[in-house]
């Protein structure tokens, strides 16, 4: 099924103002992107080792296991254990027992990997500032949509 096709879409009027802030955002989007990939190998990781330091790490107080690191970044579990492997491998994390089952192994950063990790946010925040308008931009002509003033100067 065709997304125009979905029940209960709205059938209003797409303005020029909502192409246009779509675009630029997409674009913001894709060069934040690029950003971040060059950021994550700038700082000797891949973007995925960048992305699971950060999906670890915004665990908060549970620490992650790997089965909950799979399914937060989308891999397969056998795929997630590598991943951990190599970032263990290059002290960026470590692995603990999870108490009273033994056999849960959960996933912790190691003050190398939260350095590392802190280090890379502080870029991608000042990064972020940066798209910001384009995004604000977007919610602003969504919100106005094809009756609000926006909708209005393109008709």
């Amino acid at each position: 099924m065709h997304l125009a096709d979905m029940p209960g879409r709205a059938r209003e009027r797409v303005t020029a103002a909502e192409y246009e802030a779509l675009a630029a955002f997409r674009a913001a989007l894709r060069g934040f992107l690029a950003f971040s990939e060059a950021a994550a190998r700038e700082a000797g990781l891949t973007p995925r080792q960048h992305q699971a330091l950060l999906a670890i790490q915004a665990a908060g107080g549970s620490e992650p296991t790997v089965g909950a690191l799979a399914e937060g970044l989308g891999l397969r579990h056998h795929s997630a254990v590598g991943l951990a492997d190599r970032l263990v491998a290059l002290g960026l994390v470590s692995r603990a027992s999870g108490g009273a089952d033994r056999r849960r192994v959960r996933l912790v950063l190691t003050a190398r990997g939260r350095r590392r990790l802190e280090a890379l946010t502080a870029a991608h925040r000042s990064e972020l500032r940066q798209v910001a308008p384009q995004l604000k931009a977007l919610v602003a002509t969504l919100e106005a949509g094809p009756h609000g003033r926006a909708g209005r100067r393109q008709r």
